[in-house]
């Protein structure tokens, strides 16, 4: 199985990516925006996406898309086709883009939105936090892609506050800092722990 960069040579793929996910959400009877072949060869084209493949066989997809001036990332369009489900594949996957997305943007936010427990769970994984919509983008092109879900009548009701969608988001400047307290706490502990070997030691 090759997960790689998604590029222009790749455009034969882009009707059956925008059937598997528009299938997938009749299966699961959730909301979903509608993407469209167009649409998806823009971001094969721009190197914006990382597909998945058997050999020539689809197996899934994910792409990049840049909100508020490239001050936030989402990973969008998750989806792994029927055939390749239930082996770690999404994870995979998700994993790629997630990593692609932070070498081409560093400094932004990268978020998303979904219904999917197992997408939550990976997207936790990696480090995204629950948060509301208030701390996701206010872009309004972001928002008018939800316009063809079927729960849209839901975010319009309560202003773009809430919906049946989890929000989550990845912030690399919160991360540094979390993770430089945790190295800060691991020191404190690990000079605790000399500290009395050492008293241990002279008192022999």
């Amino acid at each position: 199985m090759n997960i790689i960069v998604a590029n222009t040579s790749h455009f034969k793929y882009a009707k059956v990516i925008c059937d598997t996910i528009a299938d997938s959400a009749k299966v699961r009877g959730t909301g979903i925006a509608k993407r469209t072949p167009e649409y998806i060869k823009k971001k094969l084209e721009n190197g914006n996406a990382v597909i998945a493949l058997d050999g020539d066989t689809f197996a899934g997809f994910c792409y990049i898309e840049l909100w508020g001036h490239e001050k936030y990332v989402a990973n969008s369009g998750l989806i792994v086709h029927p055939d390749y489900r239930a082996q770690g594949l999404a994870k995979k996957i998700k994993a790629t883009i997630f990593k692609l997305s932070q070498e081409k943007f560093p400094d932004a936010k990268i978020f998303g939105i979904t219904t999917g427990l197992p997408v939550m769970k990976i997207n936790y994984e990696l480090g995204y936090k629950p948060v509301t919509f208030s701390e996701l983008t206010d872009d309004p092109e972001f928002w008018k892609g939800c316009q063809t879900c079927k729960n849209f009548d839901v975010l319009t009701r309560t202003e773009q506050k809430m919906c049946l969608c989890t929000g989550m988001l990845y912030d690399p400047v919160s991360k540094k800092k979390e993770d430089k307290k945790v190295n800060r706490k691991a020191f404190k502990r690990l000079k605790s722990i000399k500290e009395q070997l050492f008293l241990k030691k002279n008192k022999k």
